[in-house]
């Protein structure tokens, strides 16, 4: 049987996903799963931040195959160009990732908080 902490952490990565047009996705998600949990809220957030990178890695590694791909047939420098891409893409995806992870154990924070000093 699933841990609760597991699934209020799912349930926090896919409001994340779900709500990702807004700015603050990871601090909602994250307080949604702080909240749920009761306890532990930052840790239940880091959790959550990390169910909802798994579309951002699913289309870095999509995007590095796209680029790998195209840049292996286009001589040596496209290859320099494509390994200068894939440097500035992975380089990207590490900074996302930590400013996603980082805001969503902000909002796991900030849920177990309202919970615990009954806010809502």
């Amino acid at each position: 049987m699933a841990d609760d902490s597991t699934m209020n952490a799912l349930i926090g990565g896919v409001v994340t996903i779900v709500l990702s047009f807004t700015g603050f996705s990871p601090v909602l998600g994250g307080a949604v799963a702080g909240y749920l949990n009761q306890r532990d809220g930052v840790r239940v957030g880091i959790l959550a931040g990390l169910v909802a990178l798994v579309p951002m890695v699913l289309g870095v590694f999509f995007l590095g195959g796209f680029i790998g791909l195209f840049s292996m047939f286009g001589g040596r420098g496209a290859m320099m160009a494509g390994g200068m891409g894939l440097i500035v893409v992975l380089l990207v995806f590490v900074f996302a990732s930590a400013v996603i992870v980082g805001l969503s154990a902000l909002g796991g924070y900030i849920g177990e908080y309202l919970y615990t000093e009954d806010v809502l």
